[in-house]
């Protein structure tokens, strides 16, 4: 019986997961919802920066996956030319639909 309940949990999980829609977390990601934001880089010494900008992509049950989530396209969108630090922002529902966010931070 416990074998059984065993193999039944190591499908179900391996079914349930393939084809996850995962993100890149500083913390393990969770199966039902992720929504965490961490550190990527620092840069500078200072504490000034007036500009942020971000870039992201998507995807959809790990099957389509679209975006550019690069520090480049970040920097543009912020129309930043020097970089003081870099963060991400990572959003997961239910391994259906996840997005990743760099928010880069300069002048």
């Amino acid at each position: 019986m416990r074998k059984t309940l065993l193999l039944t949990i190591f499908l179900f999980t391996a079914t349930f997961l393939s084809g996850c829609a995962a993100v890149s977390s500083p913390v393990s990601n969770g199966l039902l919802f992720t929504n965490v934001k961490g550190p990527v880089a620092v840069t500078g010494d200072s504490n000034i920066y007036s500009k942020v900008g971000t870039s992201s992509c998507i995807t959809v049950l790990g099957i389509v996956a679209t975006g550019d989530a690069s520090i480049e396209t970040a920097m543009k969108n912020g129309g930043i030319s020097k970089i003081h630090h870099v963060d991400h922002k990572s959003t997961s529902i239910l391994c259906i639909y996840a997005k990743y966010v760099t928010i880069v931070y300069g002048e």
